[in-house]
């Protein structure tokens, strides 16, 4: 394995932002300080960027097996070393979904094949995403699962969810919910509001997203439990769970990078790349999201990479899918919409784009330090560029951003030693 020597750049983890160089030999962290007369067989000049631990992201979806139409394995671990992400863990809901040990190590296999980045599974909390029956989740841990999971339908059943719970509880498995009550978000397809009224769209209401994160507070606070929040996208959600964890429930959540950088008026031009579930909300939903960030009630921002075709997206709004890739604008986004306007530094959004997510996921936390893994994002925050969605790496290219311009952008992602992009 060839060496590789980081120059001139400006290391940051969670809590500080240190210039350093970084020699990286045999797959690790070999060195860090000034190593002005060490030689590599590769050097990269960093100078005015960062290098950054690796990017994990705990919410994607890879759409295989089942779905390679929109997206596989290979074409989004891709991606996502493009966007610096260095490990991605993709939910369940798949064709076949993944409820049984074989898909979870299959999920790892074609990960492995791929080559760019670690690809680890999430399992289904229930047998075959019904909501009725739980999978035998201790098999799929076994597995190499990481978290368990019904992503793109809510638990509804409540015994049900106590249930996954109860059983998470005594296996340290970690339950994340889609909270959503389809009771109340019905044929919705944009945040209910005025810019929904407008444009003649149906709506969800923030009560669907906030009654199934109340529920699973009371769960959670009930049991002792602990639960992961998905994809918080209201000002409600947000209060929900900071009043929780000041009473010491086991909740923690994540947002993604379009509930702080983009609002409800994006659907005003029937863009369905602005469909996404939950939706889009209000401006003053954005700035509950970035008070949350700020005073860290957020605990991650995961993408929810969610590819579709072409075909798919260019459909009346009512009947497109819901979803965006996310992969390659999320780092430059939270730089441009939390760093830039000084909602966090650099060190913030390392602690929420790598070091919770791994934690939470129970990876080995990354960390640029001698005798760490070496998987290192390096990223330039001056670099000032145009998302084009038919430039990115994924296979499909329904990118909200598409047109964008964005400062900050990932220059190179190492994996395991290995330079990927």
């Amino acid at each position: 394995m060839s060496s590789i020597l980081i120059k001139n750049g400006t290391i940051a983890d969670t809590v500080t932002e240190t210039p350093a160089d970084v020699l990286i030999e045999d797959g690790r962290i070999a060195r860090v300080g000034s190593l002005g007369d060490v030689s590599a067989d590769k050097i990269i000049d960093a100078a005015g960027m960062y290098v950054l631990p690796g990017l994990v992201d705990m919410h994607c979806h890879l759409r295989e097996p089942g779905f390679e139409h929109k997206e596989t394995i290979e074409t989004g671990a891709l991606s996502a070393v493009k966007g610096g992400f260095t490990s991605v863990a993709c939910m369940p809901n798949t064709n076949p979904v993944i409820d049984v040990p074989a898909l979870a190590r299959y999920i790892i296999m074609r990960g492995e094949e791929a080559g760019y980045a670690r690809v680890y599974p999430i399992a289904c909390i229930t047998k075959g995403m019904k909501g009725e029956e739980l999978t035998e989740m201790a098999a799929l841990k076994d597995a190499g699962a990481v978290a368990f999971s019904d992503d793109g339908r809510p638990v509804s059943d409540s015994g049900v969810m106590r249930n996954a719970l109860e059983y998470a509880k005594t296996f340290n498995l970690l339950i994340i919910d889609h909270a959503e009550d389809k009771s109340v978000s019905g044929d919705g397809v944009a945040n209910e509001g005025a810019n929904a009224t407008i444009a003649g769209l149906r709506g969800i209401s923030r009560a669907a997203e906030e009654i199934m994160i109340a529920r699973d507070i009371v769960l959670a606070e009930t049991l002792g439990a602990k639960v992961h929040i998905a994809h918080v996208s209201t000002a409600g959600g947000v209060e929900l769970i900071r009043e929780a964890k000041q009473r010491g429930v086991r909740v923690t959540c994540e947002t993604c990078p379009h509930y702080f950088s983009a609002t409800d008026e994006e659907i005003l031009s029937y863009n369905t790349n602005a469909k996404i579930n939950p939706p889009l909300r209000e401006q003053s939903d954005c700035e509950a999201i970035i008070d949350g960030i700020r005073d860290g009630t957020i605990d991650v921002i995961a993408t929810d990479h969610a590819p579709h075709t072409r075909e798919e997206k260019n459909r009346e709004f009512d009947l497109a899918p819901f979803g965006t890739v996310g992969f390659e604008t999320a780092l430059s986004l939270a730089y441009t919409y939390l760093a830039e306007t000084g909602v966090i530094g650099m060190p913030g959004i390392v602690k929420l784009m790598s070091h919770n997510p791994s934690r939470l996921l129970g990876l080995p936390v990354v960390s640029i330090k001698p005798g760490a893994m070496a998987d290192v994002t390096v990223f330039d925050p001056e670099c000032e560029w145009t998302v084009r969605a038919d430039e990115l790496s994924s296979k499909s290219k329904n990118c909200l951003y598409d047109g964008w311009r964005l400062k900050g952008k990932v220059i190179h992602t190492i994996v395991g030693g290995e330079l990927k992009c």
